[in-house]
């Protein structure tokens, strides 16, 4: 995928592509961050960051720190303790368990609407 395309907002209203991606990214630091004691939230800019300059070498940037977050994630989850999933992250009232389902409906629910971009633009 391109950066103009990432960029690109095919349906009215609906975040871009790239807008997803770096949502994503919030959201796999912020799970890392629970599994390491720390239960500061997310802040706005975390969440939901502006897309700041849509360049190409800046989208190849954002989808590299997508699949290192995500392989950091994995790596943290295969090591993680199965007598601790009961066991809420630091600050938090859930479970690791349910973090770690929440964190994987999260992903199906964005990557649906990433697929529904892509065929819009294909249009």
């Amino acid at each position: 995928m391109t950066a103009d395309q990432a960029y690109a907002r095919p349906i009215a209203s609906a975040h871009t592509i790239w807008e997803l991606v770096l949502h994503l990214i919030g959201t796999y630091s912020l799970v890392l961050r629970r599994m390491r004691g720390d239960a500061t939230p997310l802040c706005p800019e975390e969440d939901w960051p502006p897309v700041l300059s849509p360049t190409a070498s800046l989208w190849q940037d954002t989808v590299a720190r997508l699949r290192e977050l995500n392989e950091q994630l994995c790596k943290q989850i295969r090591e993680f303790k199965p007598d601790d999933l009961d066991n809420p992250f630091s600050g938090e009232p859930y479970s690791a368990h349910t973090q770690f389902i929440g964190m994987t409906q999260h992903n199906l629910y964005h990557a649906g609407q990433i697929v529904l971009l892509a065929r819009a633009m294909q249009r």
